[in-house]
């Protein structure tokens, strides 16, 4: 074998052998590209000053700014008025209630851009309600981890700005936009198959919010959603960057929940601080090492391999794209979202960029197809946290999910072959 091959096998099995040791991702990155660069003979300086690269951007401030927003928010009582405000819309249909959470994921996936924090708030609240209201445990945890998904397509998707620095700097501004779309759609979906399901299950279930707390709710629920209205509204319109945006969410968080709602101490705020960090610090390492391993990946011309390897299976796009979305639900089970986005990306950019596609569109396509990885054993956290919550077994939550897993891959088959769908607003927008 040439020096080559060798290289690249020397960087995929030690990568693989460190992630079965369970080595956090970001120090399996780091080792698996130390260790060929070793073998190539290339200075180790090379890891220093891609991981320090890797870190020095100025869209970076993004993530900090949205996170420290959302926990904020999500701290002060923000997932309890979004789910009365989705309850006020949707609330008086049968089976309503499967709908509201639908809504309401989608509202709060709109402040957090997580997944796992939309599965871990509005879970907490909609799990222990369904079931109050005579729905069965499985149907409230399938639907309430499903419908949790949605946070990583729609807007300020933490996973849209990591894919934006894998991508080459590809707008965040675009990414926004054209994740509005989709997600609107994947929402909808959601609410009708929710809806059949309830009403086939025999959960018609109304919730009537009393008429004197009507104007509270509509108050509450317009200042939840207004971190949301901020970021967007300020990027689409160009009154400031992604960046400025997230500055100014935390600043309207802080005093809404500090000094509007006042369900938390400000003494509280330390603690938001030190989680927010926590969570930064592990974002930015990873980012830092898969730039690194990303490198590498090009010095050892790793995606024009895999674009002619894919190309001599086919030439048509159709059969390709379908070779790519299978290949990333299969990724997504043993692996979490954001080191996927960070080392594939650099890998099939070329390949789709080579058959027309937009980065942009790949972009949403690759959220969606990840996210569904948040759903699939053995990895799957936002399904660990949605059984925690509703204390049920993998098992059940699993078979229950099943159903609305099948919508989400129908979504994406949709997204990925209709161009149209994600791209209409960022090209509108355009002009």
């Amino acid at each position: 074998m040439d020096t080559t091959t060798v290289a690249i096998l020397i960087l995929a099995i030690s990568f693989t052998i460190m992630l079965v040791l369970r080595f956090p991702v970001a120090i399996s990155l780091a080792g698996s590209t130390i260790l060929t660069l070793l073998y190539i003979e290339v200075p180790l300086e090379v890891v220093g000053q891609r991981m320090i690269q890797g870190v020095n951007s100025y869209a970076l401030l993004t993530i900090p700014f949205f996170i420290l927003a959302g926990q904020i928010m999500g701290e002060g009582g923000l997932a309890l008025r979004l789910v009365n405000f989705a309850l006020l819309i949707v609330g008086r249909i049968r089976g309503g209630l499967a709908m509201v959470n639908c809504v309401a994921c989608l509202f709060f996936g709109n402040i957090s851009g997580s997944a796992a924090a939309d599965v871990s708030s509005i879970g907490s609240i909609m799990i222990p309600m369904m079931k109050k209201k005579g729905y069965s445990e499985d149907f409230a945890v399938g639907l309430t981890t499903t419908a949790a998904i949605q946070g990583v397509v729609v807007p300020p998707s933490h996973n849209l700005i990591l894919y934006s620095l894998a991508a080459g700097g590809t707008s965040i501004a675009a990414l926004f936009l054209a994740g509005v779309v989709p997600g609107i759609i994947l929402c909808v979906c959601l609410m009708v198959a929710s809806y059949f399901m309830a009403i086939k299950k025999g959960f018609t279930q109304k919730h009537v919010t009393p008429r004197k707390d009507v104007p509270k709710v509509l108050l509450d629920g317009m200042l939840s959603i207004m971190p949301a209205v901020i970021i967007l509204g300020g990027i689409f319109s160009g009154w400031f960057t992604a960046s400025e945006s997230g500055a100014i969410a935390c600043l309207y968080a802080f005093i809404v929940t500090f000094f509007v709602y006042r369900e938390i101490p400000l003494s509280r705020m330390w603690v938001i601080l030190k989680r927010s960090l926590r969570t930064v610090s592990m974002v930015l390492f990873l980012i830092a090492a898969s730039d690194a391993f990303s490198w590498v990946l090009a010095y050892l011309k790793i995606p024009a391999l895999v674009t002619d390897a894919l190309m001599q299976i086919s030439h048509n796009p159709i059969i390709i794209l379908l070779i790519i979305n299978v290949l990333l639900l299969v990724l997504g089970a043993p692996m979490d979202m954001a080191p996927l986005i960070l080392i594939m990306t650099p890998i099939l950019l070329p390949v789709v960029t080579a058959l027309g596609m937009d980065p942009v569109h790949f972009g949403i396509i690759m959220m969606l197809n990840l996210g569904i990885g948040l759903l699939t054993p053995p990895v799957g956290t936002v399904l660990f946290i949605g059984c925690a919550i509703g204390n049920i077994s993998i098992g059940r939550g699993t078979r229950a999910m099943a159903p609305f897993a099948l919508v989400l891959v129908a979504v994406l088959m949709l997204l990925t072959y209709v161009p149209s769908i994600t791209m209409w607003l960022p090209n509108l927008m355009k002009h």
